[in-house]
């Protein structure tokens, strides 16, 4: 996973933790955060099949009713899209490229917390420096 995050500019270290980071009141707990900092990546889809990723602050809800005819992503979805089980999907670094909203509230932090591609494994990053590496991000309101 961190060969991949470099791959799109990103220099950052993962840390593989003995306690879950699945939920982002777990991930918080793990690494002596703010749940608004963990990064939840939230793969949605829309009617016809096309996914997307909704990256989340841990302290808000996305309001699917922003997002149209999007629903979320079942499990096996969520795989196929980014090549990485639920509790563990990266903000970035997928087996293809998916259109990314980034939460705007994620800017009240300089600092924010990512799963790295497993339930244990996570990276922090400059809030920035993250919206920065994802290829035509959409930042916007998400609830």
């Amino acid at each position: 996973m961190a060969e991949r995050l470099r791959e799109r500019g990103l220099e950052i270290e993962v840390l593989e933790l003995s306690d879950s980071t699945r939920t982002a009141a777990e991930a918080a707990a793990a690494v002596d955060a703010d749940v608004g900092q963990i990064v939840k990546s939230l793969v949605f889809v829309r009617d016809g099949g096309d996914p997307f990723l909704i990256l989340c602050a841990g302290d808000r809800r996305v309001d699917t009713a922003l997002f149209g005819d999007a629903r979320a992503a079942r499990a096996d979805e969520v795989r196929a899209a980014t090549g990485f089980a639920i509790g563990g999907v990266p903000p970035i670094g997928h087996d293809k490229p998916l259109p990314t909203v980034v939460d705007e509230s994620l800017r009240r932090f300089d600092t924010v917390w990512c799963a790295a591609g497993t339930p244990h494994a996570v990276f922090a990053v400059a809030t920035e420096t993250l919206i920065a590496a994802i290829s035509d991000a959409d930042v916007r309101p998400v609830d």
